[in-house]
């Protein structure tokens, strides 16, 4: 993909306004003119592998994507019941035990949002959406194309690690605050509850989540470059950068896909 195609598509993800089939389709529509330069958006597809949404949660469309699953406004013990549940299951390395510890007891993992004002900006926002991050990773590197062509294959230990932990770095970081917004109805102001972003550790995005995951478990190299890297083209840094970084360790572009799939289709509303 070159720098014009990269710079319209970012425009073009933040011009969607709400989740529905008048937005996605000509996305969809963009995305497969992509494909002819660039393989970046082979992950959404309408021959998406299906997987019936978890129980007690309702599809969001009852078109071809109604089979993905929808964790917008989840309810917050649930998203927290299944996190601890995958973890302890496909996590096993050394520390595993103390770093879920850290992130039920001493932190604000599991009640923290996702955002300030955007995606999954609710409390349990960041738990569920780094669900909806694991959920759209194990799809993608379940493709036969992944498989087969691109040779794709990880571990489920370190499917779960990179796509539940690549958000750590937001922990402690966002403060219960208000903001005033307009009433369109009434033309009064209003004060409504909102999120504001304090980082008591400056250490980045990704290389942050990093150093906190390295301090209680060993990850591979090709874990930590996954998660350093989750931002993608999104980030600040140039993108010559980025690109290697995904031609050398190609877990970092699955998990920056499956990001990218989770905030834009699965958490992506509009907030006043």
């Amino acid at each position: 993909m070159n720098d014009a195609s990269r710079l319209l598509l970012v425009r073009f993800s933040f011009s969607i306004a709400e989740e529905s089939e008048t937005a996605i389709n000509p996305f969809l529509k963009f995305a497969e003119v992509l494909r002819l330069d660039f393989p970046a958006f082979l992950w959404y597809d309408r021959s998406i592998r299906a997987r019936p949404p978890p129980e007690g949660r309702a599809a969001a469309h009852a078109g071809p994507a109604a089979s993905r699953p929808v964790r917008s406004g989840g309810n917050i013990m649930s998203c927290k019941e299944e996190f601890i549940e995958i973890f302890k299951e496909k996590v096993t390395r050394p520390g595993a035990d103390a770093l879920l510890n850290y992130l039920e007891n001493k932190s604000d993992f599991f009640t923290a949002p996702a955002s300030a004002r955007y995606h999954l900006a609710c409390e349990g926002g960041l738990c569920e959406h780094s669900l909806n991050v694991y959920h759209c990773l194990v799809d993608y590197l379940q493709r036969e194309r992944v498989q087969e062509l691109y040779g794709l294959e990880y571990s489920e230990e370190s499917v779960a690690v990179v796509a539940l932990l690549h958000d750590l770095c937001k922990v402690g970081c966002y403060k219960k605050s208000f903001r005033n917004v307009k009433n369109d109805a009434t033309g009064q102001w209003e004060r409504v509850p909102t999120f504001t972003f304090d980082d008591p550790l400056p250490y980045g995005h990704g290389e942050k989540s990093v150093y906190i995951v390295n301090g209680f478990i060993r990850l591979t190299r090709e874990e930590a470059m996954a998660i350093r890297w989750h931002m993608g083209f999104s980030g600040p840094e140039d993108a010559r950068t980025v690109g290697q970084a995904f031609q050398k360790y190609p877990l970092a572009f699955a998990l920056a896909t499956a990001d990218m799939e989770a905030s834009y289709f699965l958490e992506n509303e509009e907030n006043p």
